[in-house]
């Protein structure tokens, strides 16, 4: 069993200041941000918080222990609503007295909150990279700003929401969106500085709330009716990409492909056209023109050795698709490319 710390301050800048004071290190503080550095002889790395008005706070962890540690996130009077984000490896969540334990994993998401009797316990392992980004709510200070909207949300979001004493147990997790996790590179790649960074990441944090209660009420939808698009369905769409640059000259079809990364046919081709604006054969015949014109630029292949060096069995076909992204024949690039090169020489000579 890991080291157990437990924390009853409700902001998350009283957190870092309590793990700061526990582990004998000192913190940096400027307006509403506070940091803190692991020591050595615990791990390496930094956390960090934020506190904002109406119960609001992020706190960012990017961290490696040398022991696992236990935080327990104990409220005594008003229960938090938790949504983590998990950008490295696997943290795990329980409830405190509850013998259930749910791994959160790298590019998932997770929203929860304790009541009086369970507290929530996060453990982080050892000698593994721990980095998560936490929005914090408090739901009681965050009544007023929401009411009016309440009546409009998801039955049960409604429910989280005016559960402002944190009475009921809830826990939810999916993998979040490339909208979210683009929100928490923007904050931590900003350089705004003293209000203008408070206020850019403010509104971030709301951003990210916003998506996050979209892609719930997403997560509730049939699978193939889902339209948000998750961060690991992008490392899945990515690494399909990779597969067709690598394999241009017998690349898969869209069903042999889908099937090697993970995906159906529907959210590979959603996922192509919101990260490239193209189809998966439009993908595909772009990355052989892109080829065949390097081939022919910086190799002595004749268009037909070209043709079937991109996966391409009719030199007509390949003459039409390469026209319709140059602007000319695959033959009129060819001397284009030997009158340069015969300028070039005389120039030399």
């Amino acid at each position: 069993m890991g080291e157990k710390k437990e924390f009853k301050e409700l902001n998350v800048v009283d957190v870092v200041k309590d793990i700061a004071h526990r582990l004998e290190v000192d913190f940096r503080e400027e307006n509403n941000e506070i940091c803190m550095d692991i020591p050595k002889e615990a791990g390496s790395g930094h956390v960090k918080a934020i506190s904002f008005s109406h119960g609001v706070g992020i706190l960012d962890v990017d961290i490696n222990l040398k022991k696992e540690v236990r935080f327990v996130l104990n409220q005594s009077l008003i229960q938090p609503l938790e949504i983590v984000f998990n950008r490295e490896k696997s943290i795990w969540h329980e409830f405190e007295g509850q013998e259930k334990q749910t791994e959160i994993k790298h590019l998932e998401s997770a929203i929860f909150s304790c009541n009086s009797k369970y507290g929530n316990v996060l453990t982080l392992k050892a000698n593994q990279p721990i980095c998560f980004f936490s929005l914090e709510i408090n739901r009681k200070l965050f009544e007023e700003k929401i009411e009016s909207f309440l009546p409009e949300m998801n039955e049960d979001l409604e429910s989280l929401f005016r559960d402002v004493n944190g009475i009921n147990l809830f826990f939810h997790k999916a993998h979040y969106s490339l909208d979210i996790a683009k929100c928490i590179d923007e904050i931590n790649e900003t350089e705004d500085e003293g209000f203008t960074k408070s206020v850019f990441i403010e509104g971030k944090c709301y951003e990210i709330l916003a998506h996050h209660l979209r892609q719930y009420v997403d997560d509730a939808s049939p699978s193939e009716s889902r339209t948000i698009l998750r961060q690991s369905t992008v490392v899945k769409i990515e690494d399909a990409a990779n597969i067709i640059e690598e394999t241009l000259d017998q690349a898969p079809d869209v069903s042999t492909l889908s099937k090697k990364v993970g995906l159906n046919q529907k959210t590979l081709q959603t996922g192509f056209q919101s990260l490239f604006g193209l189809s998966v054969n439009e993908f595909s015949q772009n990355k052989r023109m892109e080829k065949a014109r390097h081939l022919m630029e910086n190799t002595d292949l004749n268009i037909t050795e070209i043709t079937y060096r991109i996966g391409i069995n009719s030199r007509s076909y390949f003459s039409k698709l390469f026209k319709e992204r140059y602007s000319m024949s695959p033959k009129q690039y060819m001397q284009k490319l030997d009158a340069a090169k015969t300028v070039n020489d005389s120039t030399t000579v």
